[in-house]
């Protein structure tokens, strides 16, 4: 899999996390905090192998279809 750095949190410091990738194979990476909320995740149905991360609004600005 090859990955594109689309952007990282402007208002994070010091690491710019959370952080959006875009994949080769049609798919998003995102790098964000992990949530720990048993009540949140209680509402999800959650197969093994996946997890749920947190990011901002401000962070919708990085998702495009355009491939760099």
């Amino acid at each position: 899999m090859r990955i594109t750095l689309k952007g990282k949190d402007p208002e994070s410091r010091p690491n710019g996390s959370p952080t959006i990738y875009q994949t080769d194979r049609g798919s998003w990476l995102v790098q964000g905090w992990v949530v720990s909320d048993q009540s949140a995740l209680d509402e999800m149905d959650i197969p093994e192998g996946e997890t749920v991360v947190e990011i901002p609004d401000r962070m919708l600005q990085f998702f495009s279809r355009e491939k760099e």
